[in-house]
């Protein structure tokens, strides 16, 4: 019965509205650009190297035609914002290829859907294929035939496929052929093509695959190969029983770069197994740099310089110097051919993707971190920042109730921050308005709900500390760690020493906690948070002390759990980075309307609930568990067979859970399976305290990736979701999605929240920053039977008059503006139908039902927003401020009326009486009648003036040429007033008074004159 319920809860509308008929409702983009984001490639016209598009890792493509200076985004639009690859050819620099999904293989990676191509320089694109390859390494093109494209393809991530190797088109991606395959495990991460003869091709092979318990970063699979037929037959030149030099054994990852000036000479970043080192906290590192000087036939090994391969392992060499060699992810240079590496000090930031070197002048240098892009003139000692690429990641956002309210939250690798969702400064919101909290990887930032300084901040794996803004005091308070803990980075594992049977053991460092390690503070009471590691903690006292509410995982070994069919062991490449601890909790939310009613979920597929304040656990996701577990590559499935969840696999991952506060019962539950190659959305309902639940996916697109959901504030049928690929919105509890786009770029909306004062849409994306959008009373409000309305006027939301005032002008250009909110009272309203122009009116009237203003409408079928300015229209113009009050909006369209009253605040900085603020609105009115008046006398001489001969000296003509100048002198008089008085809400002073009274005595003096002249 309850299910049956649930599902008519749920059922669709049959009327649904549409994207495009919410398009009107558009989010505005605060940033923020101080921290910028993940660049992970560069593609620059070397004839005309102030021009370059930049790739960002999730956060699309942008260009700029003047060395930075200004960028444009121009692939924002395409399936996917997560980008590895682009390439521009130079011959015909109107050609570029992108090719999407991060190159990296971090456990926060995106993936993509192919290659593009634009043949426009980047104004529009077409998908080319290869849509299930989802991860690109390097594109690489003919230098000489624009047609002719080798795309390394590294395949899926999180498990096997076919779509992966290297392919060729010779017709310009309109076919693709796989020349170079080893099998469904193993990809190609890098190519390059001898610039001497582009037949001569180099091709890097990878092994590789990450599921949610671990990372495998090599494998038999992975080699250097070679062709000299342009990839027809290859030679490998690495692994068993080949002795050119290259290391023998399994490999990880490889990159390659070739000496432009000699391409005799090439270069190889070699990954091999290394093991972690107990003693020194810090991994040995194998295999390294490696070097030919016959085209690949033999190798020479420079040094062991490898730092953390899996994620870039990028290497160039200078295209004028074979000696000077750039490593990444650490940028590093070397001036000796790869034998020794010099790590400089450096402004920017320290992880880092890739190296651009100008082939005509080797001073100068880009470089893509994961902070954004720098640009060198002396080889990459000091650096010019961008600081004007809006790409940031967010993981998580939430705010505050300052006025105006700020925007916290946490970004991969940029710490977390905070910022205003609005400054009272016209130029909007910039990079110095942004405050950091904390380092490392950014997740959860809570404000003290009694205290505005004090936020709960965390870097990852649960790194969370009490801060104080104002004083910069900050204490450590992570659970679950009575021995101390070294650093965030990982959980160090016991192995034996090799070629020894002595163990290293370095004990638990950490408590083990996921990557984006839960926390919340219970809305009931402000020093009540619950954290989750593997165990769920409560602390009563702000984190001061902790006690343990039980392991709510499966508590399996992930060492028993094989990846790519072979056991995890101290050669394996890149052994689980990133992913020290498996498995923990990834979920946790207590009911506002139910003291200690509390949800939790594990990323091993657990869900629990607990009614006494987490003494005692239910697991909801154990419906018809079974003991049978074959430990194979499907991952742990004992005791979590989860029925209880229509239709979800065994072993996924809650990524948010949401308790209504409509129903103490129901509760949201969202799931991803992304981490086990699964991308089928997954999200639930329950109406009885998760004992049952139903699905409420309804008509998402597939294949979205869900990431959070967020029931609205003020109707419990309204809830917004965030996906991997989108924000949706349901006006029926999940029986009909609508996406909302809005103007907003393709974007992974990772965490998002409704401010519950303003009734904003905060939205964190993970590669574009935060968006808001303002006052959401239509999606709130708009029903089917609203649509079916000719014309329908939403609520409209208290307009607050801000006086922003100017700051810092001479900026220069590599400056990022976050936008306002607009300066007016919001109108929304719905047609029904697309009007003719003229035939929708909207008007404002004062609280006496005097119309005060029209507000210009638009006309378009489905949501309209427009906006009034709250001030007086006059018929020559944009009259003062109103008087703060009551106000009606009367909206007018197909036959239909619809109205609303609203109220209209001053700002709240000021402190005048209702009688000065009134005085001083019908002064500026005055002024403007005078101003008016002047105005219509000036045009009745102006106009006998023009039949006047312009030799004519005579007395009328005179006085005529003298009026013009003094109506004229006059006007502009009562202008500068006018401003000066509006500049500030006050009593007049004596000398505005006179200068008022002076004014309005000379029209009459002049219009006297006039009426003689005339």
């Amino acid at each position: 019965l309850v299910t049956l319920l649930l599902t008519a809860a749920a059922a669709p509308l049959p009327a649904q509205v549409t994207t495009r008929q919410l398009d009107a409702l558009r989010p505005r983009n605060i940033g923020p650009a101080v921290m910028s984001g993940r660049i992970v490639d560069l593609a620059v016209h070397e004839a005309d190297p102030v021009t370059f598009y930049v790739a960002s890792a999730t956060g699309g493509v942008f260009k700029t035609t003047d060395n930075g200076v200004t960028l444009v985004p121009v692939f924002e639009r395409e399936g996917t914002h997560s980008v590895g690859a682009i390439a521009l050819h130079q011959r015909d620099t109107s050609i570029v290829w992108v090719g999407t999904g991060e190159r990296a293989n971090r456990q926060s990676s995106s993936w993509g859907d192919g290659v593009y191509r634009s043949n426009d320089g980047g104004a529009s694109w077409t998908n080319m294929g290869l849509r299930e390859s989802r991860h690109i390494g390097r594109i690489a093109l003919h230098p000489d035939d624009p047609d002719l494209v080798y795309v390394a393809a590294m395949g899926h991530l999180w498990g096997p496929n076919d779509e992966r190797g290297l392919y060729r088109s010779a017709d310009g991606g309109e076919t693709w052929e796989p020349i170079l395959q080893v099998d469904e495990n193993t990809g190609v991460v890098d190519v390059a093509l001898d610039p001497a003869d582009p037949t001569i091709v180099y091709a890097a092979t990878y092994q590789r695959q990450r599921r949610p318990w671990g990372f495998h970063g090599g494998g038999p699979g992975s080699a250097l190969y070679r062709s000299t037929d342009g990839g027809d037959s290859w030679d490998r030149l690495s692994g068993p029983g080949v002795t050119r030099g290259l290391p023998e054994g399994v490999l990880g990852r490889i990159g390659i770069s070739i000496y432009r000036s000699d391409p005799r000479i090439v270069y190889a970043s070699v990954e091999q197994g290394y093991r972690y080192n107990a003693s020194t906290a810090y991994t040995e590192r194998r295999a390294g740099i490696y070097r030919s000087g016959d085209r690949g036939e033999t190798w020479e090994h420079m040094s062991d310089w490898n730092p953390r391969p899996m994620y870039a392992s990028q290497i160039l060499v200078d295209p004028s110097d074979d000696q000077r060699v750039y490593m990444m992810n650490s940028y590093s240079f070397s001036d000796d051919g790869g034998r020794t590496f010099t790590v400089p000090p450096q402004s920017l930031h320290g992880d880092d993707r890739m190296v651009w070197v100008n082939p005509a002048d080797s001073r100068h240098v880009m470089k893509a971190d994961d902070g954004g892009l720098g640009i060198s003139w002396d080889r990459g000692l000091n650096w010019l920042y961008i600081s004007d690429l809006p790409v940031s990641q967010y993981y998580r956002v939430s705010v505050d109730m300052a006025q105006p309210y700020n925007v916290y939250g946490g970004l991969q690798d940029n710490g977390s921050w905070v910022g205003p969702s609005e400054t009272w400064r016209q130029n909007g919101i910039v990079n110095s308005d942004w405050t950091r909290l904390g380092g490392g990887d950014g997740f959860i930032n809570l404000v003290d709900t009694t205290n505005n300084f004090i936020v709960y901040t965390e870097s990852q794996y649960l790194n969370l500390s009490r801060f104080n803004m104002r004083t910069g005091e900050r204490t450590s308070i992570r659970p679950g760690d009575p021995a101390g803990h070294i650093s965030g980075r990982r959980n160090w594992e016991t192995w034996k020493e090799v070629g020894t049977n002595e163990e290293q053991r370095l004990g638990n460092a950490m408590a083990p906690a996921n990557w984006d390690g839960p926390f919340i503070i219970s809305p009931h009471d402000a020093s009540t948070l619950y954290a989750g590691t593997n165990i769920l903690w409560k602390t009563t006292d702000r984190g001061d002390s902790w006690h343990a509410l039980g392991d709510l995982t499966t508590g399996v070994d992930r060492r028993t759990l094989p990846l790519m069919g072979e056991a995890s062991h101290e050669l394996t490449p890149s052994l689980d980075d990133g992913i020290p601890y498996w498995p923990t909790i990834s979920a946790v939310a207590e009911s506002p309307l139910r003291e200690g009613l509390i949800y939790a979920g594990t990323d091993d597929g657990r869900f629990h609930v607990s009614r006494d304040g987490g003494e005692r656990w239910t697991d909801v996701s154990a419906r018809d568990a079974t003991d049978s577990d074959d430990g194979g590559e499907g991952g742990p499935t004992r005791g979590i067979i989860p029925t209880g969840f229509p239709g979800l696999p065994p072993g996924a991952w809650v990524s948010g859970i949401e308790p209504s506060r409509y129903d103490e019962a129901r509760v949201y539950a969202v799931w991803n399976n992304y981490r086990n190659d699964d991308y089928a959305n997954y999200l639930y309902r329950s109406d009885d305290y998760g004992e049952t639940w139903v699905s409420i996916t309804g008509d998402l697109p597939p294949d979205r990736v869900l990431r959070t959901l967020r029931e609205d504030l003020r109707n419990e049928s309204v809830l917004f979701l965030g996906a991997e690929i989108g924000l949706f919105h349901t006006m029926n509890g999940g029986g009909n999605w609508t996406e909302l786009r809005g103007g907003m770029p393709t974007a992974a909306f990772n965490d998002l929240v409704i401010h519950p004062r303003e009734n904003d849409l905060v939205l964190g994306t993970h590669g574009r920053g935060i968006w808001i959008l303002d006052q959401i009373n239509a999606l709130q409000e708009l029903t089917p039977e609203v649509m079916a309305h000719p014309a329908h006027l939403f609520t409209i939301e208290p307009a607050v008059q801000i006086r922003r005032a100017g700051r810092q002008a001479h900026t220069g250009d590599i400056f990022y503006r976050g936008e306002n909110p607009p300066n007016g009272a919001i109108l929304d309203y719905w047609l029904a139908a697309e009007q003719e122009e003229g035939e929708v009116a909207i008007s404002i009237e004062d609280g006496n039902g005097s119309r005060v203003a029209l507000v210009e409408a638009t006309t378009r079928h489905g949501m309209n927003r427009v906006v009034w300015d709250m001030r007086h229209q006059l018929e020559d113009g944009r009259g003062p401020l109103v008087v703060p009050g009551t106000y009606i909006a009367r909206l007018g369209a197909a036959g239909s009326e619809s109205s609303q009253e609203f109220e209209v605040g001053d700002d709240p900085r000021l402190s005048v009486s209702a009688g000065v603020r009134a005085a001083w609105t019908n002064t500026l009115l005055e002024l403007a009648g005078t101003r008016s008046r002047v105005a219509d006398e000036l045009e009745r001489i102006e106009t006998a003036l023009a039949e006047v001969a312009e030799d004519d000296t005579g007395p009328r003509a005179t006085k005529l040429r003298d009026l013009v100048r003094e109506f004229g002198e006059l006007m502009s008089r009562i202008g500068r007033l006018s401003g000066e008085i509006e500049g500030v809400v006050a009593p007049l002073t004596q000398d505005q008074r006179s200068r008022r009274d002076f004014y309005m005595e000379m029209i009459e003096v002049l219009a006297a004159e006039a009426g003689e002249v005339l």
